[in-house]
């Protein structure tokens, strides 16, 4: 009994140690100890004896860091260096490009929630805050979406007038140059209020503040440069694009087959060295009415007239429009969104080096200056545009769903639509709390990379998927076009958002994890360096320091993740004992399984993981759920905690940490290594799969929250239009679903004391109110106000139809008389 005891004891102080991430040298005093103990208590047999005193001189050896290089750690380096990957230039571009931020603390497997907690919540200046109320309210009001889309397909002249004169296009240009210098995250609500009334106009003010001229200059430009452009593109003198994608090259722009050809030629009347280019560039936005264009190229100098290199790299430069050789091609249609969009392509268009961004010392860093400024971008214009359609559709179809009914009830008391309300819900706070959590961060400096391609994929992924539901829930109303439809617009401009910026398959298969593997991995980058040190001696000493701090770490996960899986991670602390703490333990307990796995398919597989996709798609995935709930949680922390506004974040976490499980299991089931799948699952899952995803009650909740007018619903919708200019859809659906309070007992009056006792005999809901005001079950006071209020509600869910000639069609043939 004794003996099984102290077996016990061992076996527990060993797995605490591993918990504790102790260190090799603390692990082996502290085995010497345990060991020395378990002897003295007579418990080993002599065979386990044996084996446990041989791991012990191991421990005590391999803490000789000299022995174990020599041995081990050298030797296995020179195996580890074959099987590296092959990395380009511009893939180490990408991988150095910005910070690594809480994606990194998700690798450890024991995320340090203070880092988060300490993260300044994203706040509005006055300035920024008028602007939102003012003129961006204004911009809005202005807006009419099917005059833009079907009739002009174009804005109007007015609101081309007012995007300039109010400085829309100048967001991200600094004051001194005449722009608004706004936070990042005021940049962002802009384009989130804007893309709630009018994706065209949203994507119209999105360019010029996103990766183009005005940023690049700002960033790189020379002086020279600056004090020319930016104060031009501050007042809208100069309409920006930026020509990046071209016909042959789509997702991989790293291959620009556009060329820039150093040679002499003339410029102004003398010969200049200077730059030939030729290119084919096409999906431009602004292109058509742009005056100053930006051009990524690959730079060239076949006679040395810079130097010795020939192949100088991806250079940027800016090109004025009316440069000879430019053309500019007729608009693309982007799937019925009108915003211009067009062909740029130059045919030996000479221009002096000084028109390369930054100058001649900037030739060939034009793929690190993408990259760099994209690590930011991409959780900015895409993300915001996607998160406003997303909060303007649960706005509208909470809504819709409370004052349309059928079979005698609202429909969004069905389950059904319950449901999909709830998803809707659910996505559009993720979406809204990765957004604003993460735009915060990059205001305090960071450059978060490997978010901005969680962002990209997952929230316009999300804003898909919350389309999807709000067209279903709203039915024909959503499907007919025309002034009255505030949804169809904003569903057909969703694959945009999936395509631009790096398309979606390819952000989720080879970007989220392909880079966060090692931009964020504590170790992995490290051996990778130490491997390709040219200093073998130098090398092999930070690969042996690497390499055995890597196999604590992993260790430490394989015994972490064990406990809290049987544990249900009830033992780690959070920052918080309230309702949401248990949410803060179990993105712990998936972090270390996360990284435990991620650990066994990087040694399992090596290089080849970099072309298992599907693998990597999925470790992908769980970084990104695990990141995403995180954001939830602080954005809720930020908001002060609301208490009605749990039902939300309780389905948003259980939906995020629900997929994170799948997703580990479904990386498990397709290794290829069999017996080292059985052994990680006994390690992630020993009790099975225990996370579930929302119940329906949840659901149901989160659903009541938004077909309502509650303080939740108005929280979700600050930073949309809802305002009464324009003849905003929202505005008026909002008014009706505060009438619907007192309309719906009157309307159950009418049906209980009239229609079902025989008394009224009218069909139609007029005629009905009409004779219950009659008979006198309504007083004067509520028919009038019944009426008014069913004439409000068919004046929403009406559809338009339009004469054959309105639509550009002929008039149909008549096959019978009149």
């Amino acid at each position: 009994m004794l003996g099984g005891i102290v077996t016990v004891v061992f076996i527990a102080a060993l797995l605490y140690l591993g918990h504790r991430r102790s260190s090799l040298w603390a692990f082996a005093v502290s085995f010497t100890v345990l060991l020395l103990i378990y002897s003295a208590a007579g418990s080993p047999a002599p065979v386990w004896k044996g084996i446990l005193w041989f791991l012990l001189i191991c421990f005590w050896l391999l803490g000789v860091r000299a022995l174990r290089a020599a041995l081990i750690s050298g030797r296995f380096m020179r195996t580890y260096r074959r099987l590296l990957p092959a990395m380009s230039d511009t893939e180490r571009e990408a991988l150095e490009a910005g910070t690594v931020w809480w994606d990194g603390e998700l690798f450890t497997g024991r995320p340090d929630w203070r880092k988060l907690a300490a993260a300044a919540p994203p706040a509005l200046s006055d300035e920024e805050q008028a602007f939102l109320d003012g003129p961006c309210e204004t911009l809005c009001a202005m807006l009419d979406d099917f005059d833009i889309t079907h009739r002009r397909g174009d804005l109007p002249p007015a609101v081309w007038d007012y995007l300039k004169s109010q400085r829309f296009f100048a967001m991200i240009i600094p004051r001194q140059y005449g722009g608004l210098a706004f936070s990042t995250f005021a940049h962002s609500c802009v384009l989130t209020k804007i893309a709630s009334r009018s994706i065209t106009c949203a994507s119209t003010v999105a360019v010029p503040n996103s990766l183009g001229p005005a940023e690049l200059l700002a960033h790189y430009g020379t002086e020279q440069q600056k004090n020319h452009y930016l104060p031009r593109l501050a007042r809208a003198e100069e309409i920006p694009c930026f020509a990046l994608t071209g016909p042959r090259v789509g997702s991989d722009a790293a291959a620009i087959p556009d060329t820039g050809i150093v040679c002499r030629g003339p410029w102004q009347g003398r010969e200049i060295v200077g730059l030939k280019l030729n290119f084919s560039k096409r999906y431009i936005t602004l292109a058509p009415v742009a005056t100053v264009i930006g051009l990524a190229f690959r730079m060239f100098d076949p006679e040395h007239l810079l130097g010795e290199r020939t192949d100088i790299g991806i250079t940027c430069a800016l090109i004025p429009r009316d440069t000879p050789g430019i053309e500019i091609g007729r608009r693309h249609f982007p799937i019925n969104i009108p915003f211009q969009n067009g062909p740029v392509r130059g045919h030996d268009v000479f221009v002096p080096l000084d028109f390369i961004i930054g100058g001649l010392a900037m030739a060939g860093s034009g793929w690190r200056m993408l990259v760099e400024q994209l690590s930011v971008g991409r959780c900015i214009s895409l993300p915001a545009n996607s998160t406003g359609g997303a909060l303007a559709g649960v706005f509208a179809t909470g809504a819709y769903a409370r004052i349309r009914r059928q079979f005698n009830a609202p429909i969004g008391r069905f389950e059904g639509v319950q449901q999909a309300i709830a998803r809707m819900v659910g996505y559009a706070y993720i979406m809204e709390a990765a957004r604003s959590v993460t735009t915060a961060a990059i205001d305090q400096g960071e450059k978060p990379a490997v978010p901005a391609a969680i962002l990209k994929y997952h929230v316009t992924e999300m804003g898909r998927r919350v389309a999807n539901d709000a067209m279903d829930v709203q039915g024909g109303k959503a499907i007919m076009l025309g002034p009255r439809n505030y949804l169809a617009r904003g569903y057909q401009s969703i694959p945009i958002a999936i395509t631009v910026e790096g398309a979606n398959i390819l952000t989720r298969n080879l970007i989220i994890f392909g880079q966060g593997a090692i931009r964020c991995h504590p170790y992995v980058r490290r051996e990778m360096s130490a491997a390709r040190d040219a200093d073998h001696r130098r090398g092999v000493a930070e690969f042996d320091r690497a390499l055995f701090a890597h196999i604590g770490f992993a260790f430490s996960n394989a015994v972490r993740s064990l406990l809290m899986a049987i544990s249900f991670a009830r033992f780690e602390k959070a920052p918080e004992s309230g309702a949401t703490h248990r949410y803060y333990q179990h993105i712990v307990r998936f972090s270390a399984s996360f990284a435990l796995v991620t650990d066994i398919a990087m040694l399992t597989l090596g290089g080849y993981l970099k072309k298992k996709e599907t693998i990597s798609a999925r470790l992908g995935d769980v970084l990104s759920m695990l990141y995403l709930a995180s954001m939830v949680l602080k954005h809720h922390a930020n908001r002060g905690r609301p208490a009605e506004e749990l039902p939300i974040v309780e389905w948003a976490c259980r939906e995020l940490l629900y997929q994170a499980q799948e997703q580990l299991h479904s990386v498990l089931r397709n290794l290829p290594n069999r017996p080292t799948a059985a052994l990680a699952r006994l390690l992630v899952f020993p009790r099975g799969l225990t996370y579930f995803a929302p119940a329906d009650r949840l659901g149901r909740r989160v659903a009541e929250l938004v077909t309502s007018p509650s303080a939740t619903r108005a929280a979700l919708g600050r930073f949309i239009y809802h305002g009464a200019g324009g003849d905003n859809p929202l505005y008026a659906l909002q008014q009706v679903l505060e009438l619907a309070e007192r309309a719906e007992p009157l309307e159950k009056k009418v049906r209980i004391e009239g229609v079902r006792t025989g008394r009224i005999s009218a069909l139609d809901p007029p005629r009905q109110i009409q004779q219950a005001h009659e008979l006198g079950i309504l007083s004067d006071s509520e028919a009038s106000f019944l009426a008014d209020y069913d004439r409000r509600v068919q004046n929403i869910i009406a559809v338009d139809d339009f004469a054959a000639a309105e639509l550009g069609f002929a008039e149909p043939e008549r096959f019978c008389s009149p």
